[in-house]
């Protein structure tokens, strides 16, 4: 049995950045900045996230720079050969199929919003 499931909760670290395919596909990209419980200091933990089509645009509509999100995923590892030097190049990426919309700074201060899309939905 093997098991890749990623949870987190966080904010976005900017506005997400959208890509359209000729084929209808959409993806959105943006940087998810997680806070450890255990932890002293002020630094977050940052993870990439990969969001593909009816929730990449749900993401491109209501997921601002600060947002606080909540997602469901899988981590991949993104490959590729630098185009300078040649040399192989790696990042985590982790793959969103679900996003939990929790609010933004400004609506944790007054009411709680929150609503969950799953690309199953869709």
């Amino acid at each position: 049995m093997s098991l890749n499931l990623v949870h987190l909760v966080g904010r976005a670290g900017r506005d997400p950045e959208v890509r359209y395919f000729e084929s209808g596909s959409v993806v959105c990209n943006l940087p998810l900045a997680v806070n450890r419980r255990s932890r002293n200091d002020d630094q977050p933990d940052w993870f990439n996230l990969e969001i593909w089509d009816k929730t990449a645009e749900i993401a491109a509509n209501y997921v601002r720079k600060g947002g606080l999100i909540g997602i469901q995923g899988s981590l991949k590892i993104d490959s590729w050969e630098d185009r300078n030097t040649g040399a192989p190049r790696s990042k985590p990426v982790i793959r969103v199929s679900r996003l939990d919309l929790l609010g933004s700074k400004r609506d944790n201060e007054g009411s709680f919003n929150s609503r969950s899309y799953d690309e199953s939905e869709f």
